[in-house]
């Protein structure tokens, strides 16, 4: 069994005796993939064009263009439902509360203010160090509490830079 959000809406999907199952209603499909990321589909004698725009296993969600028009489709397996009737979903999620300097180095640049709320990969600031100029990037999704940092500051292995909510 999968748990399907198509824009939003959910949907529930099965396999019965080897047939499909939307909802708990029966649906006769045809899937033909033409190439890795396009398929054609043919549902009670009408056809559509489907394209895989982006996917993220990560967090299994995907963009999947049909006919022209693009939808996100987030999933969850039996194994993604387990976990969230028992609360443990959320341990699936990166918490980082602060970063801290990963070498000595001086501060050339901040990306971030205090109250910003970045996402995972974004820049944060640029750290030199050993006349190399290294970007620190935010390692989850965010909002900076605290920068106890300013452009031209040294700083020491370990210490704290920026604080998040």
């Amino acid at each position: 069994m999968y748990q399907l959000k198509i824009n939003g809406i959910d949907y529930k999907l099965e396999k019965d005796e080897g047939k499909l199952l939307i909802n708990g209603k029966r649906v006769n499909i045809d899937i033909q993939q033409l190439q890795p990321s396009i398929f054609h589909i043919l549902n009670d004698l009408k056809s559509y064009n489907a394209e895989v725009v982006s996917f993220n296993r990560e967090t299994k969600i995907a963009e999947i263009k049909v006919n022209g028009t693009i939808y996100t489709v987030e999933a969850k397996d039996q194994f993604d439902i387990l976990l969230d009737q028992l609360g443990l979903s959320a341990l699936n999620t990166s918490r980082v509360s602060e970063i801290k300097a990963p070498m000595p180095g001086m501060v050339l640049k901040l990306f971030v203010t205090e109250g910003a709320e970045v996402k995972k990969g974004d820049n944060l600031f640029i750290l030199e160090a050993m006349k190399m100029e290294n970007i620190i990037k935010s390692p989850a999704d965010v909002t900076v509490k605290t920068v106890k940092i300013k452009p031209g500051d040294k700083v020491e292995k370990g210490q704290v830079m920026v604080i998040f909510q």
